[in-house]
């Protein structure tokens, strides 16, 4: 048996780099990773999803170049020249990570399965067979998987996840997809920018049911604008299908069959705990198989700690890249670190952007707050009027005493980069008066968060 000082399980955005500084810190450090080297981020998430996501604004543009009176006689889509382009950036990011694990002195890379044995024991399945290590440290960055709902005659049934469809190497005819959340948005749109006929069936009321209802409307409105199909109150029963494919559902209690070429699932993610044995460990789980950690990511077991997806939370990679300083920081650095109450951002990459950090309207009323609300169509800002990108909106909750930005969502161009700004104010906690008063580049984006919060009084 091979030991170790730590052990590391899945090479993704949390478990590369804390594997290479706990090497640097002079630990004999294991990385364990049982499909490639980079994780869902680097292979079949961020990197490549965005990398085609704008192929597709490149498309959509160009579709509509008249309206900034550039004419374009034809337009037509190299898929084959799509799917190079992200390939050769998924395979420059991959390799780029393996020359970083590879010259890091104290790091051995294990390329197999790993399932717990004891709290300090895993046996790994390789390629070469079945090997035993141990680490008096371990961290379990397993990440999630595309969750497959359990519908009738899916087994048989050909269906797309957020992996398999960037593979495909043809653009679908009619894509339906099964889910309304970000995965669905992001890809959905971009398909239909590619020229698929694209039909969403959400099961909630809205899409995005997790954010404020003026959001939900506001992207619905533009997806519809594009002429992609929107059915919401949509409980798909069945699939079935080879060639042509049908997608039976109830939408708003009336039944209904989607006849398709392609089907994406897009229902969320699980957590990928299920091989790992955890129960051998003494590893603690909720009942969706989420590791339970506390607010320094500790497990029920003590030298046992899980960063990233596998915990549950918000799963985006950077919470899986700041979980991992977190870590560092406190085993490490000897500090204090916690995750309760982190100010969390994020970005769905549809055009226009929604960027939002803190809470939101829904949240406050529901924690009874004093707050007042700032909003600004895009329309009014001088910026997306001079680009003509004059979508969505802006929006933000402040404290109506302290004056304090509690949260914002951008619905625009560069929404992410706006929102960055107000997370930069929060965390800073600059009030909106001040932000009201502050001189900013003309004519950015940004400039226009002085006209966001003139519509509040002081």
């Amino acid at each position: 048996m091979k030991k170790f000082d730590a052990i590391v399980i899945g090479a993704g955005q949390a478990g590369i780099p804390l594997a290479k500084k706990l090497a640097k810190a002079g630990k004999k450090v294991a990385l364990i990773e049982k499909r490639i080297i980079g994780g869902t981020c680097i292979n079949d998430g961020c990197s490549p999803t965005k990398t085609m996501i704008f192929s597709a604004r490149v498309a959509h543009i160009v579709k509509n170049s008249e309206r900034w009176g550039v004419k374009c006689k034809s337009i037509s889509i190299d898929y084959d020249k799509v799917y190079e382009r992200k390939q050769d950036i998924v395979t420059s990011f991959r390799n780029g990570a393996i020359k970083g694990l590879k010259k890091t002195k104290n790091l051995t890379i294990i390329m197999g399965e790993g399932s717990f044995q004891d709290q300090e024991t895993l046996k790994v399945k390789t390629a070469k067979g079945n090997i035993e290590i141990s680490g008096k440290q371990i961290f379990i960055n397993t990440g999630a998987s595309p969750l497959i709902p359990k519908l009738k005659g899916i087994e048989e049934t050909d269906y797309l996840t957020s992996t398999t469809l960037l593979e495909l190497k043809e653009i679908p005819k009619h894509l339906v997809i099964i889910g309304g959340g970000y995965i669905a948005l992001e890809l959905g749109q971009m398909m239909n920018r590619f020229g698929a006929k694209v039909t969403i069936l959400e099961q909630s009321k809205t899409l995005l049911p997790h954010e404020d209802e003026d959001v939900c409307v506001s992207m619905t409105e533009i997806f519809k604008k594009e002429n992609i199909e929107i059915h919401t109150n949509s409980k798909v029963s069945a699939i079935s299908g080879k060639k042509q494919k049908k997608v039976m559902a109830t939408v708003n209690g009336k039944k209904q069959n989607f006849l398709c070429s392609h089907i994406l699932i897009a229902a969320g993610r699980k957590p990928q705990t299920e091989n790992l044995n955890l129960k051998a460990a003494g590893v603690k789980t909720d009942n969706r198989g989420h590791i339970l950690v506390d607010n320094q990511l500790r497990t029920a077991t003590k030298n046992i700690y899980a960063l990233g997806d596998v915990k549950g939370g918000p799963a985006f990679t950077h919470v899986a890249y700041n979980d991992h300083l977190i870590i560092y920081d406190n085993l490490i650095n000897k500090k204090s670190r916690s995750i309760k109450n982190r100010l969390i951002p994020y970005c769905m990459f549809t055009d226009p952007q929604m960027g939002r950090v803190g809470i939101t309207e829904r949240e406050a009323k529901k924690q009874k707050l004093n707050y007042k609300v700032a909003t600004l169509p895009m329309r009014h800002v001088a910026r997306a009027d001079e680009t003509g990108e004059t979508l969505g909106f802006m929006k933000a909750i402040v404290d109506a005493k302290t004056k304090e930005v509690l949260g914002a969502t951008i619905i625009g161009a560069e929404g992410g980069e706006v929102m960055s700004v107000l997370q930069m104010a929060m965390m800073g906690r600059i009030t909106y008066p001040e932000i009201r008063h502050t001189m900013f580049a003309h004519p950015l984006f940004s400039e226009s968060l002085n006209n966001l919060f003139m519509s509040l009084d002081d």
